[in-house]
This record gives structure tokens, sequence and C-alpha cells, in this order.
């Protein structure tokens, strides 16, 4: 299990128990720090955050406070008689990784969010009324909007009712012919599919 965390405007893959050096943090020798803007986790599944995981943390123990090497810098200007030289440390607070808590309420979101992406790839639950001549994938939409859902929902309904739906939606809507709909519906609720297809090869978009 390790996790890529985010400290100090750095990125460090970090396990639980590991010493590392970092930027200076603020704190004293002892004081626990959390950080949240973890990028990334290995736990049995890689879960790669976006940016961010939500809900994990790491949280360590400053160790110590200390400088690092001195780095030499030399800036020169050539011709110009310009030479200078300085030191740098760099000041660096050593932290051990105590833990990397929160994967169980990540397992939980994660889940969340992959039931919300699958709800919405899923087909809506129903009959698929495009079986009824004349019926395309949107009015089916439309239809099932409107709370018709089966063949025994559609086979209840008049060409009257159909048209007071179908209307508003526009002049292509308006213009179809659901006459014959109710009865083939009616055929496809009750499972006599072979009398549905030989009526409808009998029909042109729905109309006898």
């Amino acid at each position: 299990m390790f996790a890529i965390v985010e400290i100090a405007g750095l990125q460090y893959k970090v396990e639980q128990d590991q010493k590392l050096f970092v930027n200076r943090l603020s704190g004293e020798k002892g004081d626990r720090v959390t950080f949240d803007k973890v990028l990334l986790t290995v736990n049995g599944a890689t879960t790669v955050g976006a940016p961010a995981v939500k809900g994990i943390a790491v949280e360590a123990e400053i160790i110590d406070h200390v400088k690092a090497d001195k780095v030499i810098v030399f800036k020169k200007k050539r011709r110009k008689g310009y030479a200078k030289k300085n030191g740098h440390r760099q000041s660096l607070t050593q932290i051990q990784i105590v833990s990397i808590t929160g994967f169980e309420g990540a397992k939980k979101s994660a889940k969340k969010e992959e039931t919300t992406k699958l709800a919405k790839k899923t087909p809506k639950k129903g009959d698929d009324l495009t079986l009824i001549e004349g019926i395309g994938p949107k009015v089916a939409e439309i239809f099932f909007e409107a709370g018709i859902k089966s063949f025994a929902d559609l086979a209840k309904k008049t060409k009257e009712e159909l048209e007071a739906i179908l209307n508003p939606k526009g002049a292509v809507y308006a213009a179809m012919d659901p006459t014959t709909w109710p009865q083939q519906a009616q055929l496809a609720a009750d499972g006599k599919f072979d009398e549905l297809d030989a009526l409808k090869g009998k029909l042109k978009g729905g109309k006898a």
C-alpha cells in the first residue's frame, strides 16, 4: 500500500513508517501533520484522483528541522568583469509517515461515483417501445418521460392522448399518426409477437 501525495508543493511516493525530507513545514518536533492532497493510491486496486482522491489523507510526524547540504551558486558575466559566488542551504523538515487513512471512505466514495456513472449509462427500465411500428428512440423517450414505460401503459392510451403528448414536442411529432400504436402495444403486452409482426408487415410508419 502506498500513495502519491503533494507535500509543500512537491509530489512524493509514501508508505507507512517511511522517513523522508520535505521542504520546511511549520510545526515543532513531535507534531502531527496531515496532507489531504493525495493524487494516487494503490491498496490492492489503483485509484487515481481528479485531481485528488476523495477521503484519503496521509498523516505524518515531524522528526526534525534541518538544512540540506550547501549548494554553490556561481554567476559570471563574460567580458564584464562580473563574478559572484553564493552558497545556499535549503531548509528541510524530516517527517515519518504514520498512516495513510480513509481507504474505507474512499472505497465508498468510489463505489458511489461508479454507481452514479453506471446509472447514467444504464438504459431506463421498461419495455422497448421501439418494437412498435412507427415509434423511434426519441418518441420512446418522450413517452417514458410521460410515464408510458411499458407495452401495457401504451395499450391503455387512446390516439388522442398520445397526440396530446406528441404535439407540444414539435411539428415532426405532431405529424405522426399513433392510431395503431395502442393495438400493437396490446399484442406485445400479451406476448403475441407473431401477430404483432404480421400487423407491422401491413403498416408503414405505424399507419394502416
